[in-house]
């Protein structure tokens, strides 16, 4: 009774995943068809990849999904850090509420997330005497206000685990707070920052719901072009790009997971003299 339990548990599991990955794996497949037709395969072929890439249409929006995830992975990361860093250190009654709003940022609906940014932007624009306040500006506030609380929950987890002897070791040597940050904190937590930024960064470059709400006319990033163009129809190209986007987020992702088990593997094998 028990097998026959799990082999259904197993079952389930295999046609949930199935249902979920299955469109994707069509969407990669199709990709390389060599044919015209998104339906019936007609010869293996990388053309359209190179189709995708000389549409000028398709580059400008990459190119601008990158720069805005670039900014976004910055700015996150030394928001996030700073926070990370200043949490651990307040008084209950202070760091409480801060760290709700931080963790709210994260389990809030996109959706809800988005249209409160829409309706904070438009009115702050109206206030300000602007007839258009959205574009790229926008879109990356927007980035940076989720993907600040992703690279806090990072770097914390990592500050509050390494512990504070290193740092006080530092002070009783005479150095200060500013020299301990830069030769003792810091390099401790370059694995946690530069994994937090690179999620940031796939973050923002995947993002759609948020960006589609508080763009503008002159603002199209890649997956609001694609989801524009999937409006007349799927084309060739269309999953080409939508392959090389799926491609780029997996490497990224997977650069973050091997950084956060190096540092993870670092932090267990780390003792302090004489233990």
């Amino acid at each position: 009774m028990f097998v026959s339990g799990r082999r259904l548990l197993g079952g389930y599991a295999v046609l949930a995943y199935v249902f979920l990955y299955a469109p994707i794996a069509v969407v990669v497949v199709f990709a390389f068809n060599g044919g015209r037709d998104t339906l019936y395969w007609q010869g293996f072929s990388t053309k359209w990849f190179h189709v995708a890439l000389g549409t000028p249409e398709i580059t400008s929006a990459l190119r601008l999904s990158i720069l805005i995830a670039l900014g976004n992975a910055v700015v996150a990361c030394v928001l996030g850090t700073m926070l990370a860093l200043a949490l651990p250190r307040m008084r209950p009654w202070c760091r409480t509420p801060i760290d709700a709003l931080a963790y709210m940022t994260l389990v809030t609906p996109e959706i809800v997330f988005a249209i409160a940014a829409l309706v904070f932007f438009v009115q702050g624009g109206t206030r300000l005497g602007l007839e258009n306040p959205l574009g790229w500006q926008t879109i990356l506030i927007a980035h940076v206000v989720f993907n600040t609380s992703v690279v806090a929950l990072v770097v914390r987890a990592r500050f509050v685990s390494m512990g504070q002897q290193l740092e006080e070791a530092s002070f009783d040597l005479g150095a200060g707070p500013l020299s301990t940050f830069r030769q003792v904190t810091l390099p401790r937590l370059a694995p946690a920052i530069l994994a937090g930024g690179l999620l940031a960064f796939t973050f923002s470059f995947d993002d759609f719901i948020t960006s589609f709400f508080v763009t503008g006319t002159q603002s199209e990033t890649l997956p609001i072009y694609i989801w524009g163009q999937l409006r007349f129809g799927v084309t060739p190209a269309i999953n080409a790009t939508a392959a090389m986007m799926l491609a780029f987020t997996l490497v990224m992702v997977v650069v973050a997971y091997l950084v956060l088990r190096r540092s993870g593997s670092e932090r267990d094998g780390a003792t302090l003299p004489g233990v």
